[in-house]
C-alpha cells in the first residue's frame, strides 16, 4: 500500500490504492481467522500458529519472530476492520490526501506488526512505528489546539516507551536469557521475585500509559479531540489496545510473581480510571471529549479486568478490547461526520439532528446504546464478562473494587442518554441546520460496516470468545502456577 500510494498521481488513484489495499487487508484478516479456527478444530495445539523466526542482531539475540494465537487473531481482525472503514470515512479529507494516507498506512503497519510479534524488541520496534505517525496526523490534519495535543500525546507516549525499554532490558539481562522471545522467557521464569517486583511496574505503566491508566491518561482526551475522524477511529479503536495487550503478554505473562505485590496498586488505579472516566464524560460539552473520556473509562476496564487475574475476567478484557474498538470507531465516525456538517461539536449548540440528518442520528443512537451496554450489542457481552469474572475473585478488596467499577454502568447511561436527547431530539437551534445533508454513500458504507460488526459480536459472541479462551487459558495457567492464591488476595 505504501508503494502504491507513493506512485499515485492524483486523489482518485490514492483512493483506489487505499480501497484495494484495505480490502485485501480485511480479506487477509478474515482468512486468518477462518484458518486459525480450522487449525484448532483439526487438533493443532501449538501455542502460536504461523510462527517463524529470523535472527536480526545476534549480540543481543534479537530476532524477527512472529506468530499468532487467538488474542492476536481477533486484534488483527479488529485492526483490519478499522483501517477498511476508516478509509471510507476519510474519503473527502483535504488537503494533502496522499500524504495523509501514507502516514495512516504507516501507523497501521506498526499496529499489525505489534500484534504478530513474539520477540520483545521486535514488538517494541513496531510499537514505536505505530506511535510516531500520530504526531503528524494530529498536528497537520487535526482541528482545534492540534499542535498542543500532538506534542502532549507524543511526549507522554514516548515517556512510556522509555519505561518500556528499561523494563525490557531488565527482563533480558536479569533473566540470563539468550533470547528475547516472549514465550521462551515466560517458560524460563529465571528472574527472582524481587527482580520481578522491580521491573513489573516499568512494563505495566509503560503499556498502561497507552491504555489510559490513571493518572497518565491526560494525553488521550486532547489527542482524540484534535485528531481527524479516521485517526480518532484508529487511535481509540486499535492503538489504545496495544496497552492492554502488552500488559498481559509481557508484564503479567513473563513476571507473574510480581502480581502479588503490584496487583492491588494497579487495581486501585484502574478502578479510578473506570469511574473517573465516566464521571468526567458527564461534565463535557464537546462530543469528542465525551467519547474520549468514555474511552478512558472503557479502556480502564481492560486493565481492571487483567489485574483481577481470573480466567473469565481476562477473557472479558480481550472481548472489551474488541468491543470497544468497534464501538468507539463507530462513535468517532458519527461525531466527525456531524462536525463536518454542523461546524460544531458543542452539545449546547446542537439539536434536532434526527430531523435533518436521520441516518447519522440513528447511527449515533446505535453507537450510544452499544456504549452503555445494551443487550444485543458488543458492549453488553464484554462488560458482563468482565464484571462476572472480576467478582469471581474471592478477595474482599477485589469485590469492593468490582462493585465500585460497576457504578460506571449507571454513569455511562446518564451521559449517553443526555447527549442523545439533547443533540438529536430537541428543537433545532440554528436555521442553517435545515440545509444539512445526510451521510454520503461512502460514509454510509463505513458506518453500516461498523454497526454490523458491533451487532454481530453482541449477538454471536461465542465464535470469538472461544478463540480468546483458547489463548487466555495457557497464559492464565502459567500465572496461577506461580501465584496460586492470586484469586483470594
Amino acid at each position: 500500500m505504501l508503494l502504491g500510494l507513493w506512485v499515485a498521481k492524483n486523489d482518485n488513484q490514492v483512493r483506489g490504492v487505499m480501497v484495494a489495499g484495505s480490502t485485501v487487508l480485511l480479506a487477509g484478516a478474515i482468512w486468518l481467522t477462518i484458518y486459525f479456527v480450522q487449525q484448532r478444530a483439526a487438533g493443532n495445539t501449538d501455542t502460536m500458529l504461523l510462527a517463524n523466526s529470523m535472527m536480526w542482531f545476534k549480540p543481543l539475540n534479537i530476532a524477527f519472530a512472529v506468530g499468532v494465537d487467538g488474542i492476536s487473531v481477533v486484534m488483527i481482525l479488529l485492526s483490519a476492520i478499522i483501517v477498511f472503514t476508516g478509509t471510507f470515512a476519510s474519503w473527502q479529507l483535504e488537503p494533502m490526501k496522499k500524504e495523509y494516507f501514507l502516514w495512516f498506512v504507516l501507523l497501521s503497519s506498526g499496529v499489525f506488526g505489534f500484534f504478530i510479534s513474539t520477540d520483545m524488541f521486535t514488538m517494541f520496534m513496531f510499537y514505536e512505528v505505530a506511535l510516531i505517525p500520530m504526531y503528524l496526523l494530529i498536528g497537520v490534519w487535526g482541528t482545534g489546539a492540534k499542535e498542543y495535543s500532538a506534542m502532549k500525546l507524543t511526549l507522554m507516549l514516548m515517556g512510556g516507551s522509555g519505561l518500556l525499554i528499561f523494563g525490557f532490558l531488565g527482563i533480558y539481562y536479569f533473566s540470563g536469557a539468550s533470547t528475547m522471545d516472549v514465550i521462551e522467557l515466560a517458560k524460563m521464569h529465571a528472574m527472582s521475585k524481587e527482580v520481578q517486583n522491580i521491573f513489573f511496574p516499568f512494563v505495566f505503566v509503560g503499556f498502561g500509559i497507552l491504555g489510559a491508566l490513571f493518572p497518565f491518561h491526560t494525553w488521550s482526551p486532547d489527542g482524540h479531540a484534535s485528531a481527524p475522524t479516521a485517526v480518532s477511529m484508529l487511535h481509540a479503536g486499535v492503538l489504545m489496545k496495544l496497552g492492554g495487550y502488552g500488559c498481559l503478554r509481557i508484564a503479567m505473562f513473563i513476571m507473574p510473581d510480581a502480581l502479588e505485590m503490584w496487583a492491588p496498586v494497579f487495581l486501585v488505579l484502574t478502578t479510578i480510571s473506570v469511574v473517573y472516566g465516566a464521571l468526567s464524560a458527564c461534565v463535557q460539552t464537546d462530543l469528542k471529549y465525551i467519547n474520549a473520556y468514555s474511552s478512558v473509562s472503557h479502556c480502564g476496564m481492560v486493565l481492571f479486568a487483567l489485574v483481577m487475574t481470573t480466567q473469565t475476567a481476562i477473557t472479558g478484557a480481550i472481548l472489551q478490547m474488541l468491543s470497544h474498538g468497534l464501538m468507539t470507531a463507530l462513535f468517532f465516525a458519527c461525531i466527525g461526520m456531524i462536525y463536518h456538517r454542523a461546524g460544531t461539536r458543542d452539545v449546547r449548540y446542537l439539536g434536532g439532528l434526527m430531523k435533518v440528518i436521520p441516518f447519522l442520528a440513528v447511527s449515533y443512537v446505535v453507537a450510544g446504546l452499544a456504549n452503555l451496554g445494551l443487550p444485543g450489542f458488543s458492549g453488553f457481552v464484554a462488560e458482563m464478562t468482565i464484571f462476572v469474572g472480576s467478582f469471581e475473585n474471592a478477595g474482599l478488596f477485589h469485590r469492593v473494587c468490582t462493585i465500585t467499577a460497576c457504578t460506571s454502568i449507571v454513569v455511562t447511561a446518564v451521559y449517553i442518554l443526555r447527549v442523545v436527547g439533547k443533540i438529536l431530539f430537541q428543537t433545532i437551534p440554528n436555521q442553517k441546520f435545515y440545509e444539512l445533508h445526510d451521510a454520503t454513500w461512502d460514509e454510509r458504507f463505513a458506518i453500516a460496516g461498523l454497526i454490523f460488526c458491533v451487532a454481530g459480536l453482541g449477538l454471536c459472541p461465542l465464535f470469538f470468545e472461544n478463540m480468546i479462551i483458547d489463548a487466555v487459558g495457557p497464559i492464565f495457567d502459567h500465572i496461577i502456577a506461580y501465584v496460586p492464591n492470586l484469586g483470594n488476595l
